[in-house]
């Protein structure tokens, strides 16, 4: 485990101390879950952006389904009488 230090403005580090003391947790618990999140939210929105890039390239090669054909196959789903996915 790695040492960093960090200014906190006052306006963050009071909050921070009340909760710390109202959890029973330390400051120090309490920045690491929230890098902990935020490292997590980055990767997320990264690999959003990842498939997002992958399907406008797909869209560009002429690669889509029309929408009539998804939703008909959609509004076949609990029909008993359900279609093939559109390709």
């Amino acid at each position: 485990m790695s040492i960093t230090s960090i200014r906190l403005a006052d306006d963050v580090d009071q909050p921070l101390g009340l909760l710390a003391k109202k959890l029973d947790r330390s400051k120090n618990y309490l920045i690491n879950q929230a890098i902990k999140e935020f490292l997590a939210k980055q990767s997320l929105e990264d690999a959003r952006w990842e498939d997002t890039l992958e399907a406008l390239t797909s869209i560009k090669a002429g690669k889509s389904i029309a929408e009539t054909d998804v939703n008909a196959w959609l509004n076949s789903w609990g029909t008993g009488k359900r279609t093939a996915s559109p390709k």
